[in-house]
């Protein structure tokens, strides 16, 4: 023990010092990791990692994303490191390094607060359970769910697995202790019913073989923390008193100017991502029509590609294995424009081909008569008319696009749907953030739907 605090107190910075680091984590997972009203990320975690690299002497760059995501962010060595409540496991272990335990968790059962049929393990018998993905809770219920007869109910959140337990749909829910008594303080409508389960250990986790020096660096930065009392007034702050809920109108206040930045960061995606689906649209349109069956196979190819494969799928692969392939790092912005481009670019291309092929044949060939070249009277005749049948599925397809960027959120986006997430982790205000989310995108999508009116009428006479 004396060994290890004099280790602790003389230790100089490790090799990391001076060095940039991107770590990855989670954003809905309170107390560890969650914005709070002003935006910024907090939580355990993020106090943890900020004292470890003042005390170590490195730098470092947060990317906020699922905790599925941030996993397979460091898999694909898109990031250096993460650090979202990671439990150890053997499995883990082999493909990740992890640091010494920063965190000693354990699993609970909550149900609904008014709910006083069940009080152990034994009442959940033909009923649902609901589970977060990835956590030390979903290894437990799974592990437990033949024993006592239930089936489990998956979620990629904390606060959509509590609202599902409210809603009556499933009985009860497992997750970490700190995060479900977190849940309870801050007025989720759920009450703990069982003593702490003996769980596992937290870490924070680097790609297998890399980044030993970081790895090294919070192993020491850890202990000087613990040891001079940060470490424990980290704890202190977020799980050792009450908090007071805030009302629904203060919280929407609060939490205003972060949804009308994911609003706009949704419209900016929407706009940049069909610039160039448009082009891509255009292109392969044209293709799409030429008297070449070769360049009408190479046109309905990538038709046929990206409009068959999952956009969930896309955003994945593009963001994930292009990069995991070639070994190079991609922004998550740049992926999820890709990913939307090339989507919505396939759409654009039927659209234009259904356009084009609209117009009645005569006017090519009067055209052609004329001694115009086939480019020429494509651009110039035949163009200019279709671009009138082609304007209502234009901005259909830009309300199928805004409302597609929402799956972008899987890998790290944040837009109007992520930002209402993010706010829901935060005070647990369920319905009442997502009736306003859907209220501004119904502002937007009829405000579109108006412009595409007023368009089709202007352009009808």
């Amino acid at each position: 023990m004396l060994a290890a605090i004099l280790l602790g107190s003389f230790s100089s910075p490790v090799n990391a010092a001076a060095k940039h680091y991107e770590i990855a984590t989670d954003e809905t997972f309170a107390p560890f990791e969650f914005q709070n009203s002003k935006g910024d990320l907090i939580g355990i975690d993020m106090d943890i990692l900020k004292a470890i690299a003042k005390d170590q002497g490195f730098t470092y760059t947060v990317k906020p994303m699922g905790f599925n995501a941030a996993v397979q962010a460091l898999e694909g060595g898109q990031v250096d490191g993460v650090i979202a409540g990671m439990s150890i496991t053997d499995e883990r272990k082999n493909k990740f390094d992890f640091s010494e335990p920063y965190f000693d968790s354990g699993v609970v059962m909550a149900i609904k607060k008014d709910n006083n049929s069940i009080k152990s393990y034994e009442d959940l018998k033909g009923k649902k359970v609901a589970v977060k993905t990835g956590t030390e809770g979903y290894a437990f219920a799974e592990k437990n769910k033949d024993k006592y007869g239930y089936t489990l109910v998956p979620f990629d959140d904390s606060a959509s697995m509590y609202e599902d337990v409210k809603g009556g749909n499933s009985a009860a829910c497992f997750d970490d202790y700190p995060v479900l008594a977190y849940g309870v303080k801050q007025g989720n409508g759920l009450k703990i019913v069982t003593e702490k389960e003996s769980g596992g250990q937290y870490g924070f986790a680097v790609k297998k073989g890399e980044n030993k020096e970081l790895r090294e660096a919070f192993n020491k930065g850890l202990v000087n923390i613990k040891n001079s009392g940060e470490y424990e007034k980290i704890l202190d702050e977020y799980i050792g008193s009450d908090t007071k809920a805030d009302t629904f109108w203060d919280t929407l206040m609060a939490s205003m100017p972060s949804l009308l930045l994911g609003l706009w960061n949704t419209i900016k995606l929407t706009v940049i991502s069909l610039v160039f689906a448009a082009i891509l649209g255009l292109l392969f349109g044209f293709l799409k029509v030429s008297r070449s069956k070769w360049l009408r196979g190479i046109a309905t190819v990538y038709v046929d590609v990206f409009r068959g494969i999952p956009l969930i799928v896309l955003a994945f692969f593009i963001y994930f294995g292009i990069p995991q392939a070639f070994n190079f790092r991609m922004d998550p912005s740049v992926a999820a424009v890709i990913t939307l481009s090339l989507n919505a670019g396939a759409y654009i291309t039927e659209i234009i081909r259904g356009g084009i092929l609209a117009i009645d044949k005569g006017q090519m060939e009067a055209a052609r008569s004329l001694g115009l070249p086939y480019g020429t009277s494509m651009l110039k005749i035949i163009l200019p008319q279709a671009v009138r049948v082609m304007v209502p599925s234009f901005i259909n397809q830009f309300v199928i696009t805004l409302k597609d960027t929402s799956i972008m959120s899987i890998i790290g986006i944040v837009e109007l749907t992520q930002s209402g997430k993010i706010i829901i982790a935060r005070t647990f205000e369920t319905s009442g953030i997502w009736l306003v989310v859907a209220i501004m995108y119904l502002i937007v999508i009829t405000a579109l739907t108006k412009l595409s009116n007023v368009l089709e009428r202007r352009l009808g006479k």
